[in-house]
């Protein structure tokens, strides 16, 4: 059972608080390895998560109802106790939740770890040039949601520990095998040496419709940013370019919505 150590605050200018009032500033949190929830469903999951907790910062009610979760973590817990207005300063706006942890982001399992134990048949994603990190949380969840061996987030994607990255996964970046590297294009014809099939999902004259793709195999993903795509070199990386059937006056969809259709058709032909 974990020893919480509790102390009410009233203030957030002590050094201990200085991730909590950086959560506009990701650069930082990044710099020092860390990922910060914030609200009660991420915080969750965080919890049940083997991601070690620095802090947490709640309000007495919330310290109420999350002390017996809190009691059955396995390390000693440093809890900060404000109250509502205190913590709605952090961000500017009314919190509505009132709970906050700060978490070090454990070291990830690397490229070649994940492919040689992920069970068959692959299902993979990748992304590339996703600046948005609401939305690279999104295709987080989605992966998690279809069962996505893991993701590979490209080296031109922002971090998926982001706070809002975290946010927009609902937490599911805590279960989500990722693995991001340092050049997307190289890896994808690693994994066609490897006979997975690496699949672009990018709508242009002569791309192969979703519907009629088999997908039940080993393959790959590929995403891009919402409006210009994968660029040339990761298209040409690829085995091929399937697209969504959709009306001719539409030509695409927000990345994080394309990638719950593409990976819902490939469990559904999975079964």
């Amino acid at each position: 059972m974990a020893t919480l150590h509790i102390e009410t605050v009233q203030s957030l200018d002590t050094p201990e608080l200085a991730l909590y009032r950086t959560l506009r500033r990701p650069e930082e949190h990044e710099r020092a390895g860390v990922l910060v929830a914030t609200n009660v469903k991420v915080l969750q999951r965080l919890l049940a998560s083997r991601f070690p907790i620095v802090s947490l910062l709640l309000t007495p009610a919330w310290l109420e109802r999350l002390e017996p979760r809190l009691r059955a973590r396995p390390e000693a817990l440093r809890v900060y106790l404000g109250d509502q207005a205190l913590l709605e300063t952090i961000t500017g706006y009314q919190l509505h939740q009132g709970a906050l942890a700060v978490a070090k982001i454990p070291p990830q399992p690397g490229f070649d770890a994940l492919l040689g134990s992920a069970p068959r048949p692959l299902l993979l994603a990748a992304v590339e040039g996703i600046a948005s990190a609401e939305n690279l949380g999104s295709v987080v969840r989605s992966c998690a949601a279809f069962g996505v061996s893991f993701l590979i987030v490209g080296e031109t994607c922002g971090s998926p520990f982001q706070r809002r990255a975290v946010s927009g996964s609902m937490g599911t970046i805590f279960e989500q095998p990722v693995v991001q590297v340092e050049n997307l294009v190289a890896t994808l014809p690693t994994l066609r040496a490897r006979g997975v099939r690496c699949l672009a999902a990018h709508p242009r004259p002569g791309a192969k419709k979703l519907t009629a793709v088999d997908l039940r195999g080993d393959c790959c993903l590929v995403f891009g940013a919402e409006g210009p795509g994968l660029s040339a070199a990761a298209l040409a990386a690829c085995d091929d370019t399937v697209e969504i059937p959709m009306p001719s006056h539409m030509n695409s969809l927000n990345v994080a919505a394309a990638t719950a259709v593409f990976l819902y058709e490939a469990t559904r032909q999975r079964g």
